[in-house]
Parts: C-alpha cells; sequence; structure tokens
C-alpha cells in the first residue's frame, strides 16, 4: 500500500489495495496472489543508507518503520533517555536461511546466524542508538505484534520504562507462504473476508511501531499524543494448533478482557478492525465471538487484510496504525470485497463515513494455537489519569522441573552432576509414556515431548490443572520440525508439501500445546529472544504477578538441537571453541504469589544496556551467577567480576552446555541451591568451598553487550 502512514492513508481511503501477484519472493506458486513491499532489499538498503550486506528482509522492513515512527515522536536523536524495544515476528531471518540452504552462491553458512527471531530485532535496534535499554521478540504467530503493543504497555505500567517502541515486522519467505498453501487456506484470488464467497486468505509483508510513552513523560516532554491504548487482552482458545473453537472462545476472552481493562461499555466501541482473514473457519467464528460480546448491536465491522494481505506477525501493529488513522481522520475503511456479507445483522463496512464520531476503536489479532488479543485504542480526549494498581505482590518459584544433558529427573543427580566433555551432548530424555499417551509420544516433536513432559511434571506436583498464564521462552523453537519442512520445500518442490511439520515448527507451539493439553485458557506468550529469551518470559510473569495480574504462571525455557544443523554449524566454523560443549535444555517453572514451600523468591528481572549499569541498580546479591561459556563476552563477564570483587562467581555451563535457553538451567539450579540453603563447590568458578547463599544475581550477556538480570533471594530471609 506504501511506505509510510501517508501513504497508507491515501490508499485506504482511495480503496486501493496493495495485493497482486509476487514479484520479490522467490516461489514457484505465482498464481497466489500476496501483500508484498515492492522495493527489493537493495531498494530498501537505500531508503535506510545503510550496506546490503548480510542484512534479512524482516529487519529492513522494521527498521523503515521504526525509523518513520521514532521521527514522529520526536526522538530521531540520540537522547539520554532509556528505551524499550519489543519486536514481533516469527519469520524472522527465514528469507536468507532459504537461500543458503537452497545453494544460493551470494549466500554464505554465515547467515544461519541471522535465522532466529531475535536476531532481526536486534538488527533492528543496532541501526538506532536510542533504543538503547531492553530489547526484546514476541513470536506468538499471527498475534506477535499485538502481543508485543501489550507488553510494551505492561513495561510502561510496572515503571521499568517511561517509553516503549512496539510493533511487528515480518518478511514473505517460501517457508510461511509453501506452509499456508500446505494448509490449503490460500486464495488464487484478492481476499474477501467476511463475505459468504469467501476461499481462503492472501499473504502479507510489511512492518509498524507504535511509540508507547507513560502520560507523565510525554507531558514533560512537550509531546502531542495521537491516541491512547485504553484497554487489551490476551487469551488462548486452547482448541486446536490452526483451527478456532466454533464460538470463538479465545476471541470472546480477549475482547471481553480488553473491554473490562478500558472500564468501556461494548456500546462504547465505535468501530472492530477485525482479524478478518478469509478463510472459513476464521471469519466464522469471529462473527460468532464478535455477537456473543456485543449482541445484536455490533459495532460497524472490517478487515483491512484485503488491503495489506495477512502480514502475520506484523498484522497488529499495522492495523493498529490504522486504527490510528481512522481515529484522527474520522473515516472508517471499506471491507473490500464483501460483495455477499456473511450475515446481514453485522455493518461489514461499506460507506467509509462513520455513523458518530469515531472515539474508541478495538483491534483484533488472532495467532496459531488459539493465542488470541485484542486492543483497544481511544482518541486522547480521554481520560488521562494514572490508574492505581497494586505492585504489593511478591514473587516465588513454587517449582521446577528440567530435562538436560544431566539426570535431572532424579532424585539426588545435584550431588555428583557430570561435567560435559563432548562438542555436542543431547538432553537425557524421560519415558515420555509415564506422563503422555501413545498418540502424543508418536506424533509430537522431541522439543514438544520434552516441554510438555516438564510442565505436566510441575503441575501434577503442585496440583495446578490451569495455570493462569502459559508463558515460554524459546530461541529457536522446535528446530527439528522447521528443518524438516524446509527439507520438504528443497526436496520436493512447493506444491505437495505436507502441513504438520509446518503446523508444529511456530515458537508459540509449545506454549499452546500446553494451553490444548490443559484446556487453559488464560494469558499464552512466546518470547524468542536468543539467549535471553528465558529471562524474557520470566520477567513477564514477574511483572503480571507483581500487577496483581496473575496468581500464577507457568514458565518454560525450551531449546533443542539437531545433529545435522549443529554439524552445519561446526563445518561453516561458526562454532568453532573446543572449550564450549553445546547441549539441549528444557525447564519448566510455576511462578506464584504464594510463599508456602517455595523454592525462593524472585525480587527482580529485567535487562539493562550494560555490565556498569547493573551497580546502579542496588541488588545486594552474595553470589553472582554468570552465564560465561569462557569464550564470548568474556571482556565483560570480567568487568562483572570487578564489579562484585568480594562475592564468589557461580559457573554452570560445564553442567547444561551452551544453547539459547541454557539460562533456564542456570537459574534452575540457583532456585535449588537456595532451597537446599547451599552452593556446591562444583559451582564455584574459583573451586572454594561449598557455602550458604542469601541471595543469587544470574547475568545472561548477549552478543550486543545487553544484559538480562535475575535477583533470586532466600525464601527464609
Amino acid at each position: 500500500m506504501g511506505i509510510g502512514k501517508d501513504e497508507t492513508l491515501r490508499a485506504l481511503r482511495a480503496q486501493q489495495s496493495g495485493i497482486d501477484f509476487p514479484q520479490i519472493l522467490h516461489t514457484t506458486l505465482k498464481n497466489l496472489p500476496v501483500g508484498e513491499v515492492k522495493l527489493t532489499n537493495e531498494q530498501l538498503c537505500e531508503r535506510l543508507q545503510i550496506s546490503s550486506k548480510g542484512v534479512v528482509r524482516t529487519q529492513l522492513l522494521g527498521a523503515i518503520a521504526v525509523k518513520e515512527a521514532l521521527i514522529d515522536a520526536g526522538l530521531q536523536d540520540a537522547a539520554p533517555l532509556r528505551i524499550a524495544f519489543v519486536s514481533g515476528t516469527t519469520v524472522g531471518g527465514m528469507d536468507k536461511t532459504e537461500m543458503f540452504l537452497s545453494g544460493d552462491e551470494t549466500e554464505t553458512a554465515r547467515c544461519l546466524l541471522t535465522h532466529d527471531c531475535g536476531a532481526s530485532t536486534q538488527m533492528i535496534a543496532q541501526l538506532f542508538p536510542q533504543l538503547n535499554a531492553l530489547e526484546t521478540t514476541l513470536s506468538t504467530a499471527c498475534s506477535s505484534a499485538a502481543n508485543a503493543i501489550i507488553y510494551g504497555a505492561r513495561l510502561i505500567e510496572s515503571g521499568k520504562y517511561d517509553i516503549v517502541v512496539a510493533g511487528g515486522s515480518e518478511s514473505l519467505t517460501r517457508y510461511h507462504f509453501d506452509g499456508f498453501h500446505s494448509l490449503m487456506i490460500l486464495d488464487e484470488k484478492r481476499c474477501r473476508p467476511f463475505s459468504d464467497d469467501r476461499s481462503g486468505l492472501n499473504l502479507g509483508e510489511g512492518a509498524a511501531f507504535l511509540v508507547m510513552e507513560s502520560a507523565a513523560s510525554a507531558q514533560q516532554r512537550g509531546k502531542k499524543v495521537h491516541m491512547l491504548l485504553s484497554g487489551y487482552g490476551n487469551a488462548c482458545d486452547a482448541f486446536h494448533q490452526t483451527a478456532t473453537s466454533e464460538q470463538g472462545n479465545g476471541a470472546f476472552l480477549a475482547m471481553q478482557k480488553a473491554l473490562k481493562m478500558s472500564e468501556l461499555a461494548p456500546e462504547n466501541i465505535d468501530y472492530v478492525n477485525a482479524h478478518g482473514t478469509g478463510t472459513q473457519n476464521n471469519d466464522a467464528t469471529e462473527v460468532a465471538a464478535l455477537t456473543r460480546l456485543f449482541g445484536k448491536n455490533v459495532p460497524p465491522v472490517s478487515s483491512t487484510k484485503s488491503y495489506t494481505g495477512h502480514t502475520t506477525s506484523a498484522s497488529g501493529s499495522i492495523e493498529a496504525v490504522i486504527c490510528l488513522l481512522s481515529l484522527q481522520n474520522q473515516f472508517l475503511p471499506i471491507n473490500l470485497g464483501c460483495d455477499k456479507p456473511l450475515t446481514d445483522e453485522i455493518d461489514f463496512i461499506q460507506n467509509e463515513q462513520p455513523k458518530r464520531p469515531l472515539r474508541h476503536v478495538m483491534c483484533n489479532s488472532f495467532g496459531f494455537g488459539g493465542n488470541d488479543s485484542s486492543l483497544i485504542f481511544s482518541l486522547p480526549d480521554a481520560d488521562l489519569r494514572v490508574k492505581e494498581k497494586s505492585t504489593a505482590s511478591r514473587v516465588f518459584i513454587k517449582d521446577g522441573s528440567l530435562i538436560s544433558a544431566q539426570p535431572s529427573l532424579d532424585d539426588g543427580w545435584l550431588n555428583e552432576p557430570k561435567i560435559l566433555q563432548e562438542p555436542f551432548t543431547r538432553s537425557i530424555d524421560p519415558n515420555f509414556n509415564e506422563l503422555l499417551n501413545p498418540r502424543q509420544s508418536r506424533r509430537w516433536g522431541l522439543l514438544m515431548k520434552r516441554t510438555m513432559f516438564a510442565a505436566q511434571t510441575v503441575m501434577q506436583r503442585q496440583n495446578v490443572q490451569n495455570p493462569d498464564a502459559i508463558i515460554t521462552g524459546t530461541g529457536l523453537g522446535c528446530l527439528e520440525n522447521s528443518e524438516r519442512f524446509l527439507n520438504q520445500i528443497l526436496q520436493e518442490g512447493e506444491s505437495s508439501l505436507k502441513p504438520t511439520d509446518f503446523m508444529q515448527s511456530t515458537h508459540n507451539t509449545l506454549s499452546s500445546l500446553i494451553a490444548i493439553q490443559t484446556q487453559s485458557h488464560g494469558y499464552n506468550s512466546t518470547f524468542s529472544q536468543r539467549c535471553q529469551s528465558f529471562e524474557a518470559a520470566l520477567s513477564d510473569a514477574f511483572m503480571q504477578i507483581r500487577l496483581a495480574e496473575l496468581r500464577n504462571a507457568l514458565v518454560c525455557g525450551t531449546d533443542e538441537m539437531t545433529p545435522s544443523v549443529f554439524q552445519k554449524l561446526v563445518d561453516a566454523k561458526l562454532i568453532s571453541n573446543a572449550n564450549v560443549s553445546y547441549s539441549e535444555t528444557t525447564c519448566a517453572m510455576l511462578l506464584s504469589n504464594d510463599s508456602a514451600n517455595a523454592m525462593c523468591e524472585v525480587e527482580d528481572v529485567g535487562m539493562v544496556g550494560d555490565v556498569n549499569e547493573l551497580a546502579s541498580l542496588n541488588l545486594h546479591p552474595d553470589a553472582i551467577l554468570s552465564s560465561s561459556n569462557g569464550c564470548e563476552n568474556q571482556s565483560e563477564y570480567n568487568a562483572l567480576a570487578s564489579l562484585y570483587p568480594e562475592i564468589p562467581i557461580l559457573h554452570y555451563k560445564h553442567l547444561f552446555g551452551e544453547n539459547p535457553s541454557a539460562s533456564a538451567a542456570g537459574i534452575y539450579i540457583a532456585a535449588c541451591c537456595l532451597q537446599r540453603q547451599e552452593v556446591p563447590s562444583y559451582l564455584r568458578q574459583d573451586g572454594g568451598l561449598a557455602f550458604k547463599s542469601q541471595r543469587i544475581l544470574s547475568v545472561n550477556i548477549a552478543t550486543n553487550k545487553k544484559v538480562a538480570y535475575v535477583l533470586l533471594k532466600s525464601v527464609k530471609l
């Protein structure tokens, strides 16, 4: 539709769709229309005035949107402000991975380092010195950007940040284009959301970001407020990995939560920007959910995916900006192609002139696994007062379960763990049949089985059937399934692919699978920020319990490595240090506001721009748990030791190896130490004696030098 808000607004008012046949995407399925940004990577780089070397398309689309947002907010110059950056994506750098694996001579194996979701977020942030604090990635399929906005709001509500740049970016790749095609839900014509003759969706690409700011900060900076995020809600449909329940339970709950937070009545909503993909299942169930919520007075509804295509992970923020344009310009986006409305009881907008002034609009985003989110935006003349929220709740780790290279499900393993010697050590798996039925053991991928087993172990021990929230951190997700589907594309072509591996490969498969099995309709989210994915998931649960939004949360950190991918990394010399052992980790923890029989208390979780910032936080640990592997970022870890010269430094990667979720194992063993009231000598880097600890500070430094920290405290203090 164009680059920037102005071009987008003109296209919307002119009812000009951006959907056409593929021109940039390398695909044999040229008969399937897409919503494509009609610029090559080289042209995008020219707009950004950067080199095209080593870039990924998701990064470039996102950077252009971030640049416009920063300029609009008066943040184009680096300033002494702490600005967090939260992005949603599922594709990440898959475009380069595809090219490398297909034998494209222009790509080297080094592009495998830009494959994961967190890499593109990090690459965007590196272009803007203003984004100098936290950065993290939400990966919940088609609700990713909406969940990034929700998480950004929570960072502000918690008082950790005054300014957050939040949204999403997604580029078209063969992987998810072929994946949606394997599900047989792509339309050969332009999609027709909510039309009785609809026959599927058109995939799209794009990016949008919002600068979110506390009212006090905006007023202090003297900046114009475009609109308010007056309410939001996330819920899980807990029905199926790709289909939605007949009554749209997740969608209904998400919209209901958003209304409750906004303190608005259903009749106050003036327009709904619907998820509206154009598939038979989505549109029918969204109509059912809207009717349940609004009764016979459903506000005017339209889907703007007939303009943009379904931009998957970016759709929530792109449509949020469309809601902004709608509020600012007092018009309703037309629902293109809806010549035969699904029902006559809802106004699927055909006239852009609203019947009453627009003040409050709702924006829906629904993802695979039933991850459903709803946002409510209001004009800035609404109430700007800060609503009082309780932050008195303390947060405890009640229990944990670990599957790793250690026999960590066996009693007594902490007494004599083994030191990893091999370059690559796989996890010691349990007998999955103890907790999973034969069908699950046979059909699920290895990471799915590990994650479900660890989660079920904790929930059964704590007698929790339906946790209030299920939040997962994973750097690479179900790598086994992703690899298999990529190999199918390369070996069998794009026309006759089986959908199972694609369905199981999205990062939020793990959180949604637990929700489906336990029928948990509460908050559901997935973070994918490289080696700090688990800390991001932990921080989300921590803030919500502190804000009294949750009583408990199941938090998982889980990653796998296949032997073939490991060998590719070794062959390309991307893994070369003989002193570093690589492995796999799956950890599940139950966090709660209840201290009874808890392992330890979580005093704080956060991220800072560099090691030196830790000193200003007054955390007062008596032991430091270092995520150093003895190779990467060693100068930063040395600086950490200098900050706390009298405090013992603990290490754990000689026990669990290196992988994106290794820190989950480290935090788990720290919790065990606080529970047992002893830190064993094998955790001490100096080889000293065992000692008693009251406060352990876990420090995990990423490749970009940003520091994730978790402060754990003994409950016996």
